[in-house]
C-alpha cells in the first residue's frame, strides 16, 4: 500500500482555485474507479505553514502510471488538469509506502 501525494506550488492567490479544481477531478477519478478516495487540502495564507500550497492525497496497492495502455483515464479529469496548469508554478508527486501489519517486523 502507497500513499500518493500530489503537491502544487501555486501562484500567489491562486490555491483555492486549484484546489477546487483538483477535487473536482479527484472526484471523477473516483466515479470511474481509478481512484480511492482522495483528501485535498491546501494553505492560501489563511493558517501557519508554506502558502500557495494544494496537495491531492489518496492511498493506493500499487504505483501505477496514467499512460499505462489499459487505463482509461476520464476526460472529463484531463480538462480540470489542464485548468490547473497555468495557476501553478511547481508541481511534484510523492510515494511514501504504508506500514501495514503484513510489513512489520516482530
Amino acid at each position: 500500500m502507497f500513499l500518493i501525494r500530489r503537491i502544487y506550488k501555486t501562484k500567489p492567490g491562486e490555491a483555492r482555485k486549484v484546489a477546487t479544481l483538483g477535487h473536482k477531478a479527484c472526484t471523477l477519478l473516483e466515479e470511474a474507479g481509478q481512484r480511492r478516495e482522495s483528501r485535498v487540502y491546501f494553505n492560501g495564507g489563511t493558517t501557519p505553514g508554506e502558502r500557495n500550497l494544494v496537495v491531492l492525497e489518496w492511498i493506493d496497492e500499487s504505483i501505477k502510471s496514467v499512460f499505462r495502455g489499459e487505463n482509461e483515464f476520464p476526460e472529463d479529469a484531463l480538462t480540470f488538469a489542464r485548468q490547473i496548469g497555468p495557476l501553478v508554478d511547481e508541481t511534484w508527486i510523492e510515494f511514501s509506502e504504508l506500514l501495514t501489519p503484513d510489513k512489520m517486523i516482530d
